[in-house]
């Protein structure tokens, strides 16, 4: 199975202040606008996604058919395809979103309670 791009997803307070502090870590904006409240920060192939006021606390993010700079892989596996393969081997899906082909999304929970958000975006 593979899950495509790696990310980590933040609900933050302060959008503005989060962008400073991982700025000064070395990361700088690659994706988002603040005025849509979200950020996608990048150092080198690392990626956090700042999201003001869409989730709270912290999630894993995979992104099918990108990979860390958003450009497309083919093949790839279908976000449909890897939520089969999980519900098969009787992981819970949350959360889904999306029709029969093209962009689509589920969470899966881990078993210590951490969301892990499959976002397919072609």
């Amino acid at each position: 199975m593979q899950l495509g791009a790696f990310s980590v997803s933040l609900g933050v307070k302060d959008l503005g202040k989060s962008k400073a502090f991982y700025e000064a870590l070395g990361f700088t904006a690659y994706a988002g606008t603040e005025e849509h409240n979200y950020l996608i920060m990048k150092n080198g192939e690392t990626l956090v996604g700042l999201f003001q006021g869409m989730f709270e606390g912290a999630m894993l993010t995979f992104n099918p058919g990108w990979d860390q700079n958003a450009s497309n892989v083919d093949p790839f596996d279908d976000v449909r395809a890897i939520k089969a393969q999980l519900a098969a081997a009787g992981v819970a899906i949350t959360q889904e979103q999306g029709g029969e082909d093209g962009p689509a999304s589920f969470v899966v929970v881990d078993p210590d309670g951490f969301p892990v958000l499959i976002d397919q975006h072609r």
